[in-house]
């Protein structure tokens, strides 16, 4: 048997996603659109069907109607015989509550876990921009006769502090020591200059993982998270090895964001429009997957130097209409109508957005189905942004549309 059909992945994607609203004030936060045409989740998932990972279960928690409807409309018609995205909402199975951290989400799906004849089980996170083979991580855990591996990345001691989980290893990379979100970060044996962060995707042999969730779960001083306790609870008890982050995105330099801030968000958006983004939207060899309602192609219009419709350094979605403005920099979703005579810049304007006449946007974050009104000034005046909608701390402004009981599909 294939290594990887022995292999199980369970895909957390319950988080709130407090540090992304108001984006995440209707939507789940994997769910939250990425360049122009994908959600959050689809990089994961795209991992997971890249690498010959097709056996998912994702859980889901808050606000995941927009996220459910996805995973069922566009990946499951992906897998084929035996294989399955499935989502598992909260079932209170072997508790009563919610979630109570990443570790007990898994926990309270141990049966689901436990009915698929697997031998190993993948622990990934739903949130992240990484392009990975799960596979590489799979043979080195096997050939190292890991029982937990911990994938891993560099980054600078300063990045690391008080924001991940930092690990030490020997000379064989097995785990010596853990701490999660230290505010003096540990350096990296091999670059000092560095430290070895988690990435939060772990990889369990199953007849480990099931005793050790359920420990966990009996123990009242736990938090029920696999950073802050599990891990470190088992490096002296079993073979816990670290994997070096291997990029599948052929770049000079390997990329991973955690695109959790809204900051975050709109500077991974805004490379994707740079002449050579960083993170390839592009890459045969590594594709993106996901599902997209059809729309006719995007149009430009007018060839009119008074309200000429251009797009420049910008992506733009199937059935946007760029009728005589002016985009530059920008991420068009679907369905998005600019108007004559208006400016978008350094934008992220979601699905089925009217832009309308002589409007000037910058720096915002457009949430679907906005409409912004003739002559709407987004991006200039800071007090006068704040005053409305609400604006990070570094000025990128988030407009949503008012507040609804209904939740409309995306």
């Amino acid at each position: 048997m294939p290594l990887m059909r022995n292999a199980l992945a369970v895909l957390l994607a319950g988080g709130q996603g407090e540090r992304l609203w108001p984006l995440t004030r209707d939507r789940a936060k994997p769910a939250v659109p990425f360049g122009g045409i994908y959600r959050i989740i689809d990089v994961t998932l795209s991992n997971c069907l890249n690498s010959d990972l097709r056996r998912v279960f994702v859980l889901t928690q808050y606000k995941a109607l927009s996220l459910n409807r996805h995973v069922r409309r566009g990946w499951s018609l992906l897998m084929g015989h035996g294989d399955f995205i499935e989502v598992l909402t909260p079932q209170m199975r072997v508790s009563q509550h919610w979630y109570q951290g990443t570790a007990d989400a898994v926990y309270q799906n141990i049966y689901s876990i436990g009915s698929e004849q697997s031998n190993f089980v993948f622990i990934l996170s739903g949130d992240h921009i990484y392009k990975m083979n799960y596979q590489k991580m799979l043979e080195q855990h096997v050939e190292a006769g890991a029982d937990v591996t911990v994938a891993t990345f560099e980054v600078d001691p300063q990045e690391a502090a008080g924001s991940f989980g930092v690990l030490e290893t020997d000379r064989d990379w097995r785990i010596i020591g853990f701490e999660e979100k230290p505010a003096e970060p540990k350096r990296s044996r091999i670059h000092p200059d560095k430290v070895n962060a988690s990435m939060g995707v772990y990889l369990f042999n199953t007849q480990l993982l099931v005793p050790v969730l359920i420990a966990d779960a009996e123990n009242p001083n736990s938090n029920h998270d696999f950073g802050k306790d599990i891990i470190p609870r088992i490096i002296d008890k079993h073979r816990v090895f670290a994997y070096n982050f291997r990029d599948e995105n052929k770049k000079e330099e390997s990329y991973w964001r955690d695109v959790g801030t809204v900051e975050a968000y709109h500077e991974a958006n805004m490379d994707l429009v740079s002449v050579s983004p960083v993170f390839n939207l592009y890459d045969k060899s590594w594709p993106l997957h996901t599902w997209q309602q059809q729309y006719p192609p995007g149009k430009f219009v007018f060839a009119d130097p008074s309200r000429m419709g251009v797009a420049l350094d910008s992506i733009v979605g199937s059935g946007s209409i760029v009728s005589g403005g002016r985009v530059t920099k920008s991420v068009l979703g679907l369905d998005v109508r600019v108007n004559s005579y208006s400016e978008v810049d350094q934008c992220i304007i979601f699905n089925h957005v009217i832009v309308g006449r002589s409007c000037r946007i910058r720096r915002a974050i457009i949430d679907r189905h906005v409409s912004l009104p003739e002559g709407t000034v987004i991006g200039y005046d800071t007090e006068a942004d704040r005053a409305r909608y609400s604006v990070t701390e570094h000025g990128v402004v988030v407009v949503v549309r008012p507040e609804s009981m209904i939740e409309e599909p995306e």
